[in-house]
């Protein structure tokens, strides 16, 4: 019985967190669903029940995007976000699996700061942020949300902020000098 629950516990991860399910797209795109809600339209008849999906998608390699779909039904709401969010994709700056240097995302009354972290570090974030840098395919990062928890705009002030990183080479080149000289 006590080697059973040993090797239930090697098998958990070491941060002793539960693994969100990560789905894996034929194109290679990962899908990770962060929230869905049960929303009410009141209309003359009486209310109407549909289901809001907020689904991010990534590849890994730096893009990422994000999407909302309504539907009657969960899994139409799910198919219809994971099509916006791969419309809504964006190129993001990852260096050595962590940001280039710290920034401030914002959405509404949402901030959230992210500082890059050592390799090794890992990811410290909250459900709806940690959801966005890991399908991105940041590995070490360090994110503090202020104001606002809502998932919609923690999602969205992480997008805003992973926007606006820029590595030294982009900036180098929009000042027209070598990376060297910054």
């Amino acid at each position: 019985m006590a080697e059973e629950i040993k090797k239930k516990r090697e098998d958990r991860p070491a941060n002793n967190r539960r693994e969100r399910p990560v789905k894996k797209e034929d194109d290679g795109m990962e899908k990770r669903l962060v929230h869905v809600r049960r929303v009410t339209k009141v209309v003359k008849g009486g209310r109407t029940m549909r289901f809001s999906a907020l689904v991010v998608v990534g590849d890994g390699k730096g893009n990422v995007g994000m999407g909302i779909g309504k539907g009657a039904e969960v899994p139409n709401a799910i198919d219809k976000a994971t099509v916006v969010a791969k419309k809504n994709m964006r190129k993001i700056s990852v260096v050595n699996g962590t940001i280039p240097h710290e920034t401030v995302g914002k959405f509404s009354t949402t901030k959230i700061l992210m500082l890059p972290a050592e390799e090794g570090h890992g990811v410290i974030a909250g459900g709806a942020a940690r959801a966005v840098l890991e399908v991105a395919g940041v590995k070490d990062i360090v994110t503090k949300i202020h104001g606002s928890t809502n998932r919609i705009n923690v999602v969205r002030a992480t997008m805003n902020g992973l926007l606006s990183l820029k590595t030294r080479e982009e900036i180098a080149t929009r000042r027209g000098k070598k990376p060297e000289e910054i």
